[in-house]
């Protein structure tokens, strides 16, 4: 297991570059598999999560290229069936819950699939039911091995239908999605997740030649087709990264502009952190956070307390609602942060706590944090890192405070930013990474 040794109150400055979208790579990654031809993808991050999915891929036969820095081409010409019944795919399959988005695939172009239960972050219940009745929809059938925990299922005869999702699961959409884009006849998702990286898989399905219409909407109509071509694609930025440069560079008091953050690709998030009080300049696609020394959060139109809660598309991801908290910690004022989606991303709030951040955990849901204007700064401590967003979230903080922090299990931060150590020490941090 691997720390952080981390260096509090240093002031950063200079320009950074977010990585490709993780979550977009998942779902992209994933769709080489429904076709025999050569598929290029660009800007995919060099993380454990991305490049787990590749080894799994290239473990079933897929051929993987590397053609330059975050360029990999991909060939689905020859997969190897027998190898989902080997303990070996059961074992790496389940170690990562993006996983789970190859059986829509497999369904549509092999007619069958099978998985293992997947894994991922522990962060509370993500059921699979939307997969798996949105593939039920399309007349798969499932032969669950509760003993084993393995899914096999037969698609051999997926036929087009209307299906409204019970949520708006955006791997779900997106593994539906795939398993219908070769399906007899015409489907139609209502409810469908509509992320922009939903987008971006929707564009490229249909560059390969799938005929997908609503693009950008929740209700999706695809006509099924024979077979889908080779193309070439490029990941957005990560908008996670994005949305943790702000916070850092805020709680840091630092300078820092984010490179090519395809800002109307954003949604609210650059608003949600100027409620917090975050200055932001927005100079063609150039994000520049200027140093502040002081920010406010704001109130809603009547004087009460700002609450940030988690959404879908369009409303603010979860995944940035931990930094939106450690971010509350500096500022001037009250924000009540409500994480709607899942039950246990709060848990490490306990961390900050002990850091010496006002923080109130209502319950497994909500937390109130009372800004006191830097008043009282954070102090270095040793934690451990539960999560991938949390781990980033505790680093930040780590980096704000007074005194040395020590992070253990960065493991988990290493699963959605690369070389993270490394990119902010070129700012000025000073992050010891120790084996």
């Amino acid at each position: 297991m691997s720390s952080f040794r981390v260096k509090g109150g240093l002031k950063l400055k200079g320009e950074i570059t977010p990585q490709g979208a993780k979550n977009e790579a998942l779902q992209i990654l994933c769709a080489v598999l429904l076709t025999k031809e050569d598929i290029t993808i660009h800007k995919i991050p060099n993380i454990r999560d991305v490049n787990k999915l590749m080894e799994l891929l290239a473990d079933m036969g897929v051929k993987v290229e590397k053609i330059g820095p975050e360029s990999y081409r991909f060939n689905a010409g020859k997969v190897d069936l027998d190898y989902l019944d080997s303990e070996k795919f059961l074992t790496k399959a389940s170690a990562l819950r993006g996983s789970v988005m190859i059986l829509g695939p497999l369904l549509a172009r092999f007619g069958k699939g099978k998985i293992s239960k997947p894994g991922g972050d522990k962060i509370g219940r993500r059921r699979l039911d939307t997969h798996f009745v949105g593939f039920q929809k399309l007349g798969a059938k499932f032969n669950y091995d509760d003993k084993q925990e393995i899914y096999n299922i037969d698609g051999k005869q997926l036929k087009g239908a209307y299906m409204l999702l019970d949520e708006a699961s955006v791997t779900g959409t997106a593994n539906i999605l795939m398993a219908a884009v070769m399906a007899e006849g015409k489907t139609s998702i209502y409810n469908a997740a509509c992320e922009p990286y939903l987008q971006q898989l929707c564009d490229m399905l249909n560059r390969m030649g799938a005929k997908i219409a609503g693009v950008g909407s929740n209700l999706l109509h695809i006509e099924g087709v024979k077979e889908l071509g080779g193309t070439e694609h490029t990941l957005l930025p990560d908008m996670i990264e994005i949305g943790s440069f702000i916070g850092l560079a805020a709680m840091t008091q630092s300078e820092i502009t984010i490179k090519d953050a395809q800002i109307h690709r954003l949604g609210i998030i650059p608003d949600t952190f100027k409620r917090m009080g975050i200055k932001l300049e927005f100079k063609g696609d150039d994000i520049y956070i200027p140093a502040q020394k002081h920010y406010e959060i704001e109130t809603f139109i009547d004087g009460s307390i700002l609450t940030v809660a988690d959404a879908i598309w369009p409303g603010f991801t979860p995944d940035l609602l931990s930094i939106v908290l450690v971010t509350a910690t500096q500022a001037k004022g009250t924000v009540l942060v409500h994480q709607k989606m899942f039950e246990s991303r709060l848990f490490f709030v306990d961390k900050l706590i002990d850091m010496g951040a006002q923080i109130i955990l209502c319950d497994p849901h909500r937390a109130t944090v009372i800004g006191l204007d830097r008043k009282y700064p954070l102090k270095g401590i040793r934690m451990t890192s539960p999560d991938i967003r949390a781990g980033v979230s505790l680093l930040i903080a780590a980096l704000s405070a007074e005194g040395t922090s020590v992070i253990d299990n960065v493991e988990q931060i290493d699963r959605g930013y690369q070389y993270i150590d490394q990119r902010l020490n070129a700012l000025g941090a000073d992050i010891v990474r120790i084996d």
